[in-house]
């Protein structure tokens, strides 16, 4: 045998918010477009992405430090009032 493993690795992605890092399925991928941070569930979008948890309090902690204007490396501020909408809508729909 090899000693390689079967399954093969999950890439992990760090969460802008909280900054833990975590399988890159369980984070939702943000993207600038314009002056907006837009989610993209799909991961599709062109352009740089920043990762966040799927919850309002990582979001609320990214925005208050400034996370997303460092990880697109542009000037910001970014509008983030539809993005918390989108994040509070999926997590109130999650049990």
């Amino acid at each position: 045998m090899s000693g390689r493993t079967q399954a093969r690795a999950c890439p992990e992605r760090t969460c802008v918010g909280c900054r833990e890092r975590a399988a890159k399925s369980d984070l939702l991928r943000i993207v600038a477009v314009g002056d907006k941070c837009v989610s993209d569930p799909r991961g599709t979008l062109p352009g740089r992405g920043a990762y966040v948890h799927p919850a309002v309090v990582c979001l609320d902690q990214a925005v208050r430090r400034r996370a997303f204007s460092r990880a697109f490396k542009s000037a910001g501020p970014f509008d983030t009032a539809e993005l918390h909408k989108a994040v509070a809508d999926e997590a109130e729909a999650t049990p």
